[in-house]
């Protein structure tokens, strides 16, 4: 069997949890990956309470659904960044606060600590569970930088302030990888432009400065990658030993008139000007086969999970179609050698 297709329910975060669950199913989907935002995911509930969690997998287990990973991303972003008033809009009130930056960011490690705690309660509580599963519990997430703001400035940045950057980074998520450990559960970083890791480079730098923690990985999305450049199938050669969760999503650049550069000109998604933007899978520039190719080689044996954005597409239309495309492109890597057979 190949791998399941998942849906992460961060875009999908206005529907209640039965109704996309409900939804998900007649789309075509496996299973969930489920947003700790809107009402899917509760952190605080999930982490004390067994009653909680088993009726999460009731309700996924009454639509033919099943779960892989959760996803924090947007307490995450807290942890490291300069905090400002946009993030009040994506926090919940008790991460917020009074909005003193500093009181902020330690009330998303803390939060992001008991999202460690949620995942395990949930994933003990999952119908059937063996003592060890083939997939390890994941939570999906940002973590935010202090140091995002510089990449590309003037008066010019220093290495000396980038290393600054990085020393905070694994400050403040050291104590929240050991808490990650002590749950066994993975944090998989969705490399991404405004996060302590962005590209290659930055990921390696990254791992480096918490010390190749083993609890810090990431979640592979080849369309933060793309657009900037940078080989998205070598990423996934590149830490095998690290590919925690799979994003599948599409993006195509290339496509603007020339008034928009790969900074996005502080226009919105869809206007016609820029120079990149997000496709429903298969109507991207993303080379898909080359990436399951790449993830067999590895062995990557977890969820293929859609996170579907498309502003010039009904999202119904594009996440059944999505569902749909990943089944057609995955395919199980081979057990036998192919020219074995001429020596028979």
């Amino acid at each position: 069997m190949a791998r399941a297709v998942t849906l992460f329910t961060g875009q999908w975060a206005d529907l209640k949890f039965t109704e996309i669950c409900k939804q998900a199913s007649a789309f075509g989907y496996d299973g969930l990956e489920l947003a700790c935002w809107g009402d899917h995911f509760d952190v605080d509930q999930a982490a004390k309470s067994d009653k909680y969690c088993k009726n999460r997998w009731e309700i996924l287990s009454d639509h033919g659904l099943s779960a892989y990973a959760i996803s924090n991303h947007l307490v995450g972003q807290a942890v490291c960044d300069l905090i400002d008033e946009r993030h009040k809009e994506i926090l919940p009130a008790d991460v917020w606060g009074d909005g003193e930056p500093e009181s902020v960011r330690k009330r998303a490690a803390k939060k992001l600590i008991t999202t460690a705690k949620a995942c395990r309660r949930f994933m003990n509580n999952k119908p059937g569970r063996k003592n060890k599963d083939d997939f390890p519990a994941v939570v999906n997430g940002f973590t935010g930088s202090s140091i995002w703001h510089t990449i590309y400035a003037f008066p010019p940045t220093s290495q000396k302030f980038w290393d600054k950057g990085f020393k905070d980074f694994a400050k403040r998520f050291t104590p929240i990888l050991n808490a990650f450990d002590k749950q066994n559960v993975n944090f998989a970083l969705e490399v991404h432009p405004t996060e302590i890791a962005f590209d290659i480079v930055t990921a390696e730098r990254a791992l480096a400065a918490v010390n190749h923690h083993k609890r810090f990985g990431f979640n592979y999305d080849p369309s933060h990658l793309a657009y900037q450049g940078v080989d998205y199938v070598r990423f996934i050669r590149q830490f095998a030993d690290r590919i925690y969760h799979a994003h599948m999503k599409d993006v195509w650049w290339g496509h603007g008139d020339g008034t928009i550069g790969v900074f996005g000109g502080h226009t919105d998604f869809a206007n016609p000007s820029r120079y990149w933007d997000f496709r429903s899978l298969g109507h991207g520039d993303i080379e898909f086969e080359d990436i399951i190719v790449a993830l067999n080689d590895i062995g990557y044996a977890g969820p293929l999970s859609v996170e579907w954005e498309d502003s010039r597409m009904d999202r119904e239309h594009g996440a059944t179609e999505a569902c749909d495309f990943v089944r057609a492109i995955d395919f199980k890597p081979s057990n036998i050698a192919f020219d074995a057979q001429f020596d028979r």
